[in-house]
């Protein structure tokens, strides 16, 4: 499942005191979304719910993405 966010502006985000750049075309603008982590068990007895989800930021620029266990924080 994929849910975009409801602020879709570009913006800078870092994590872990890091900026985020884009590995492919080293932009920092992202467009930031969640996506349910599903589970075979989780989906199997319909507790899909249940599921942790991760961040994820789409570059602005060439469209690659990054998968976030822990939310990044925007640049100011």
């Amino acid at each position: 499942m994929f849910r975009q966010s409801k602020q879709a502006i570009p913006r800078e985000y870092s994590l872990a005191g890091k900026s985020i750049i884009c590995p492919h075309c080293q932009s920092a603008q992202f467009i930031a979304s969640k996506a349910q982590l599903n589970t075979a068990l989780a989906t199997l007895i319909e507790l899909d719910f249940l599921n942790e989800s991760a961040t994820i930021l789409t570059c602005t620029s060439c469209g690659q993405i990054q998968w976030f266990g822990v939310t990044p924080t925007t640049e100011a």
